[in-house]
């Protein structure tokens, strides 16, 4: 930066003024002036570089513009030549389709000049057919030898159905006949089986047979042996009773029942203890002697007063 003097020189002064001024302004002067010089040019500079770069930003819009409309020139383009490309290949593929269909119908045509050149050939062949089949209408009563064909035909057909209705009886007919055999196999493995069960059931009767004698004869056994052992029983009761009343027992109302052998034992038992102990009693007076048969008696005295 450059100073600026204090005080700027008057405008028109001349030479006197200038001489009247110092050194030291007279240089800032020089230098204040350079200095405006220089700025002009510094500005001068920068207004032409504004203008470049103006001039840039403007060339540089142009060119992107250009580019803009290049790209889409070329877009066209490439969407007409593909569009060009796909129109020639449907033309191709239409060519291609139509001379394969021409290709098809000239077979077909050769294909149907043969088929009649085979009719043709057949009508001649048959054409001797039709002569017997117009002298054979002479002899029916239909009107023309379509009516007469058209009667054979139906007969064609008719035996045709019968042919295939018969077809359709012998297939029934085999289906049955299968099943026959399979029922027929069915029925011989059931017999079979039915066999082999009635010899097992035999063979288990047999053995359930013997088993059952086996228990008849345990059973017969056990019945021998309870009779027995009941006839025994009874023996054993009267024996008891008859034991019984002779140790003084009394049998009825005003006694023991008769079937209550129990306490008829029970009081047996009494009966055979207490005589045990007189037994025993006197088996001891015997073993004493006379003093002990006295003191008996004596005993026996007291007791009895």
């Amino acid at each position: 930066m450059f100073s600026k003097p204090k005080k700027s020189p008057p405008a028109g002064s001349g030479t006197a003024s200038r001489n009247n001024l110092s050194m030291s302004e007279l240089y800032a002067y020089t230098e204040f002036q350079a200095g405006e010089r220089e700025l002009k040019e510094l500005r001068k500079t920068s207004k032409e570089r504004e203008q470049y770069l103006e001039n840039l930003r403007l060339r540089r819009q142009e060119l992107q513009k250009e580019i803009k409309e290049q790209e889409e020139q070329r877009f066209n383009l490439l969407l007409k030549e593909r569009e060009v490309d796909v129109a020639a290949r449907k033309a191709a593929r239409e060519t291609r389709e139509k001379e394969a269909k021409l290709e098809q119908q000239e077979q077909e045509y050769a294909e149907m000049a043969e088929r009649k050149q085979e009719l043709l050939r057949e009508v001649q062949k048959y054409s001797v057919f039709k002569d017997f089949l117009e002298e054979v209408l002479k002899l029916t009563t239909f009107e023309d030898v379509d009516a007469l064909t058209a009667h054979f035909e139906n007969l064609l057909q008719y035996r045709d159905r019968l042919y295939e209705r018969e077809n359709q009886v012998q297939d029934q007919v085999g289906q049955q006949r299968k099943k026959l055999l399979k029922l027929k196999d069915q029925h011989e493995l059931m017999l079979l089986q039915g066999n082999n069960q009635l010899s097992q059931l035999q063979t288990e009767l047999q053995k359930a047979r013997s088993e059952a004698q086996n228990w008849q004869r345990q059973w017969n056994h056990i019945q021998e042996t309870a009779a027995k052992k009941t006839l025994e029983l009874g023996q054993l009761k009267m024996a008891t009773l008859n034991l019984f009343e002779q140790t003084g027992g009394v049998v009825g109302a005003e006694g023991v029942d008769i079937s209550a052998t129990d306490k008829q034992l029970e009081q047996i038992q009494m009966y055979i203890k207490d005589m045990s102990g007189i037994i025993k009693q006197y088996q001891t007076l015997l073993q004493r002697g006379p003093e002990g048969n006295n003191h008996t008696k004596t005993e026996k005295k007291s007791n009895s007063k």
